[in-house]
């Protein structure tokens, strides 16, 4: 039977991105079944802001029913009562508990610089749970809430990605001198998760980890990076900048038996439109997906493909050094990945 994926374009640039992605795919003869759905601000805002998510029931319908899913950007409303982001809402609903952002660097966007390495973050606890409490007119709190279950499931996940891709080192970040109860619990699973193997673990602090990144990227080379929600958040985004662009970033948020597939970065609506963004994040995304969904050989050509443009150079948008458009980049890629699916 054909898998099914269920495709939401998103806001602002999200759906260009997203047909460039359909597009490549298409010319490399995608198995899976694609259903197409809504979701996110636009569509929320279009339907009066009456619902109480930016998910519509007939796209939830349309997830159940899938074997992995595939979100564009989306914009997140900034205001008290706007609902919960689509990741955010995704991620608790299917128990996407790890989020995964490989993150390598490119031979010309940095020469001097070569970064290899993975960003783990849990992602459906810590402080994005989103419990908040108002004390007064003049003070609130938020809950940075931390289980043993959640780190266990998440850390292991970290593990098997070690293991699959003979990875030997785990960096756990986080606060513990002063966050000794919540990183406590995170730091023991971890160290639960790597006990009996070759991997080793070490620890270093999420302020001194945003430095070591700046100062000496190298040193993570082949490394697991592993933290809570927020921490890593920051985190992986600092790595996208050492790499070059955050339109080069791709991730995935996986449970036990679902996932979806997103580039790392946002809406960027100011640039809706205008053909002008690069579609690397979301391609690579997509080309991961359907390596998820039994097709490899489709994800080892996209990759291959897209590594191939970049390195070049000729064909590539305005944030990493060129001024092809996102058709010209796409219609690039599609021409690599099909020679190296012929040969």
């Amino acid at each position: 039977m054909s898998k099914k994926v269920a495709i939401m374009k998103g806001d602002g640039i999200g759906p260009e991105v997203v047909d460039s992605m359909l597009k490549i795919l298409k010319e490399c003869n995608f198995q899976s079944e694609i259903i197409l759905c809504e979701a996110g601000s636009e569509q929320w805002e279009k339907n009066g802001r009456k619902d109480k998510s930016y998910i519509p029931d007939d796209t939830i319908k349309a997830l159940e029913e899938s074997d992995a899913c595939f979100k564009g950007p989306t914009t997140t409303i900034p205001i008290p009562g706007a609902p919960r982001s689509v990741a955010v809402t995704l991620r608790q609903k299917f128990e996407l508990y790890s989020n995964i952002r490989p993150t390598k660097t490119f031979d010309r966007l940095t020469p001097n610089r070569k970064l290899d390495c993975v960003c783990f973050r849990e992602a459906t606890e810590g402080l994005y749970t989103g419990v908040e409490a108002k004390i007064t007119d003049d003070a609130a709190i938020a809950i940075r809430k931390i289980t043993r279950q959640g780190c266990d499931r998440f850390l292991n996940s970290a593990m098997n990605w070690a293991k699959q891709n003979n990875m030997k080192k785990m960096v756990a970040i986080t606060k513990r001198n002063i966050l000794k109860q919540t990183d406590g619990i995170f730091w023991e699973s971890a160290q639960r998760a790597t006990k009996g193997t070759d991997v080793e673990l070490s620890e270093i602090y999420i302020d001194n980890m945003a430095q070591q990144m700046v100062v000496a990227p190298e040193q993570f080379n082949g490394a697991v990076l592993v933290s809570t929600n927020l921490f890593m958040d920051i985190i992986s985004e600092l790595a996208s900048g050492l790499v070059g662009s955050i339109g080069l970033i791709y991730s995935a948020n996986m449970g036990d038996n679902f996932a979806m597939f997103e580039a790392a970065h946002g809406s960027a609506p100011q640039f809706a439109g205008q053909n002008k963004v690069n579609p690397t994040a979301t391609v690579l995304s997509g080309a991961w997906m359907a390596e998820y969904l039994g097709e490899k050989d489709i994800r080892d050509a996209i990759f291959g493909a897209t590594e191939q443009v970049i390195n070049e150079g000729k064909s590539v948008t305005w944030d990493i050094g060129g001024s092809a458009s996102t058709t010209q980049m796409t219609d690039a890629i599609i021409e690599y990945t099909k020679e190296r699916l012929r040969k």
